[in-house]
């Protein structure tokens, strides 16, 4: 598979919606700027952002140093603007901070480095302000911790509007696509309505605490790519970096550690629902009213969740570990192939790719 073609199966898999060069997203209207930001319709409103639109080239960027990062946290800055109740990333740029496996904090030189190269960038033509920040989870999804909330209030009470970014680059590795979530909080003191379920998605036990305590404190805005023809050529150049380092490295062994920590998860979960479904009674069906009985199955479903959960986990973990070695059989296949005509190594790789599949 070249470069170009795999460039273009991500831009496939990340739904990278093309727009043309002229379309107005690529326009710095300075006074339109002024105008909204005096008029901050988002303070009167908690839920004003319904999107985020990032570019291909910025998306690259945050990617390849989250990548860069593993296992630690890294954390880095965007600038866009406002369009409407869309919050547009144009560009990113990573911080020099030191992260550990569980945070990320910006320290006083990292706050230089962010004042320098905004400086530096509106001397080049790049006008959007820093309009929101971006990290890594590496290994357990995209969502806010306690940190997180707390720092993304502090950057909407002091310089909103400003939008959370986060990526997985453990399950990006995986899966392939770009595991990424962005994130805005509700005011103090702000009751959010009944959340509507949400897709879901595996948090590790030991962060499942911290996950339910904040998850009422903010909310996920859905995430839109985009890219115009102009961004062929710089988003060629930063994909020649990143498929170098994915047609070199292996997701069973640059995932080993996150593989080794998903099974552990998922035997203490296992133990959980066992003990749960060993402790449950069955329920007895009741006939007095229609919202009575509606009530008992919701009950049901929700002591049935925690097993259901974590057989989603279990068929995530097998088909990730299948993927991984059907990519490393076909790389192996390819790449130490002798040549000993095209039919039979045509076949090859067939029998090859056939049983990695089981």
């Amino acid at each position: 598979m070249s470069s170009g073609t795999a460039l273009q199966t991500f831009s496939l898999t990340n739904s990278i919606v093309e727009i043309s060069p002229q379309d107005q997203i690529y326009k710095f209207d300075a006074a339109e700027n002024q105008r909204i930001n005096r008029e901050a319709p988002w303070s009167k409103d908690p839920h004003y952002f319904k999107l985020c639109r990032i570019s291909a080239v910025a998306l690259i960027k945050m990617v390849i140093h989250a990548r860069s990062g593993v296992p630690h946290e890294i954390m880095g800055l965007m600038q866009g603007k406002v369009v409407g109740d869309t919050i547009v990333i144009m560009d990113s740029f990573a911080l020099p901070v030191q992260g550990t496996e569980t945070r990320v904090n910006a320290a006083a030189e990292a706050n230089e480095y962010m004042v320098e190269y905004i400086q530096g960038s509106e001397k080049a033509g790049r006008l959007e302000n820093a309009i929101g920040w971006y990290h890594s989870h590496p290994g357990y999804g995209c969502w806010l911790s306690g940190i997180d909330v707390n720092t993304q209030m502090n950057n909407q009470k002091f310089q909103d509007p400003f939008i959370a970014v986060v990526i997985d680059p453990n399950r990006t590795i995986s899966a392939g696509k770009v595991d990424i979530g962005a994130f805005r909080t509700y005011p103090e003191n702000y009751t959010p309505p009944n959340a509507s379920s949400s897709e879901y998605q595996s948090i590790p036990l030991s962060k499942i605490e911290d996950f339910g305590v904040h998850a009422n404190q903010y909310y996920q805005v859905d995430v839109e790519i985009f890219k115009s023809t102009l961004d062929n050529e710089l988003l060629a150049l930063l994909w020649n970096k990143y498929w170098v380092n994915t047609l070199s490295q292996s997701p069973l062994i640059s995932n080993r550690a996150y593989a080794v920590s998903q099974l552990s998860d998922l035997q203490q979960k296992l133990v959980k629902a066992t003990s749960t479904v060993g402790s449950t009674r069955p329920i007895i069906p009741t006939y007095e009213k229609e919202g009575a009985q509606k009530k008992e199955k919701e009950d049901k479903k929700k002591e049935e969740n925690q097993l259901a959960k974590s057989v989603i986990d279990s068929t995530k973990i097998a088909v990730e570990a299948q993927h991984g070695l059907i990519s490393q059989v076909i790389k192996d296949v390819i790449f130490s192939m002798r040549p000993r005509g095209e039919g039979s190594a045509s076949a090859s790789v067939s029998e090859v790719t056939d049983m990695a599949i089981g």
